[in-house]
């Protein structure tokens, strides 16, 4: 076991509401109110309204990803998703910028994620290549030359016999010894997940910024439809102060 190298096994990522939540709670600059249970409840609220104003959108249970992130629907008939013609649009604004807030917090966690992860698998890879050169000299059983850093531009050189075993770190400061093919099978196993991982991280991405995008649409529809409301009123003030006075 002359070699040293390292990995992390952890692998897989916790559930989307687990770290969210976790997020929430501490972080103090945002509302307690902020948590995922909270967004799916609103985003309920809304789906349920857009059903009711005539929308084909489907229940809201069937639109949640695999990590459980919430859709947004779309707000198709304003007017009947808020009530009448004489409902204030103020909550409801309020609660659209309530869950582009969330979905916000979302988009940024699972960004650092794929940063994280991005950075973890160039890692593996260069692991899992050095355990394979290592395999490649037992087999040959020839002695590896290389050279290994002391310090900072300090470097010494090295002959490593062909060996049994690599130690290999799992994180939190635990190091284990496995055979050659195990730790290849091991990292193998580690690569696949991890660029699964990132490919369900990327799908999440896109998925968040869509939903950012339906709430921004939601939010401008519904403030223009109150601009034109309240300006159909002030009209229609105007018109009957007129007509009083005529």
């Amino acid at each position: 076991m002359a070699h040293l190298t390292n990995c992390d096994t952890r692998g897989g990522w916790m559930a989307f509401e687990d770290y969210v939540e976790d997020l929430w709670r501490n972080n103090t600059a945002l509302a307690p109110s902020l948590s995922l249970s909270g967004l799916v409840h609103s985003l309920q609220v809304m789906a349920t309204s857009s059903q009711a104003s005539g929308s084909s959108a489907k229940p809201l249970q069937a639109q949640m990803t695999a990590s459980g992130i919430p859709q947004a629907p779309f707000i198709e008939d304003v007017e009947k998703h808020l009530g009448g013609p004489e409902e204030d649009a103020g909550p409801h604004l309020e609660k659209f910028s309530e869950a582009m807030q969330k979905y916000k917090v979302m988009e940024e966690k699972t960004f650092r994620r794929r940063q994280a992860m991005e950075e973890k698998i160039p890692d593996i890879k260069k692991t899992l290549a050095m355990v394979k050169q290592l395999q490649a000299y037992k087999e040959q059983r020839k002695t590896m030359s290389t050279h290994f850093e002391l310090a900072d531009t300090l470097f010494a050189h090295a002959s490593i016999e062909p060996v049994e075993e690599v130690n290999l770190w799992l994180g939190a400061n635990v190091m284990l010894a496995y055979p050659l093919e195990e730790a290849v099978a091991l990292l193998t196993a580690n690569l696949l997940g991890a660029e699964k991982s990132l490919e369900n991280i990327l799908g999440d991405l896109d998925f968040l910024r869509d939903q950012i995008t339906t709430m921004e649409v939601n939010t401008a529809r519904v403030h223009n439809w109150d601009v034109k409301r309240r300006r159909e009123l002030r009209l229609r003030s105007e018109q009957q102060g007129a007509g009083t006075k005529s």
